[in-house]
């Protein structure tokens, strides 16, 4: 059995109970009327931004490892401000070793760049960026 669809809707025998089209029905079917629903519904919502929960870098570690409770001492002997500058020295002088070593060994920086992340994680494991 062939069907056609025309301009005038479905041929070929297919019958629908619905007869008009959607734009001149007014009700729906628990008799409500178009217009009311209409009105009811604001016609601008506003939406504000998420709020999100800004990120902290934080060591999975903290507090955790042989030398924690050493580092954990001397930050507060010395104070917050002075340990970190102590801390980014020491990583900075420690970062200069590994690439003095992968110059003399001849790694290429993709290598000397992983070294560096393996250090980094040997610290946190062992307790020294608590």
């Amino acid at each position: 059995m062939a069907t056609s669809l025309s301009a005038a809707g479905f041929t070929s025998g297919l019958g629908t109970s619905f007869h008009g089209n959607w734009a001149s029905s007014s009700t729906f079917g628990d008799g409500q009327h178009y217009a009311s629903l209409a009105n009811s519904v604001p016609s601008h919502v506003r939406v504000g931004k998420p709020v999100r929960a800004t990120p902290v870098m934080k060591n999975v570690n903290e507090g955790k490892g042989l030398f924690a409770p050493l580092v954990i001492l001397t930050r507060q002997i010395i104070g917050k401000k002075r340990f970190n500058q102590l801390r980014g020295k020491a990583i900075a002088l420690h970062s200069q070793i590994i690439t003095e070593f992968c110059k003399s060994i001849g790694a290429d920086a993709k290598q000397r760049q992983g070294l560096i992340r393996l250090a980094k994680k040997n610290g946190e494991r062992l307790g020294f960026l608590a």
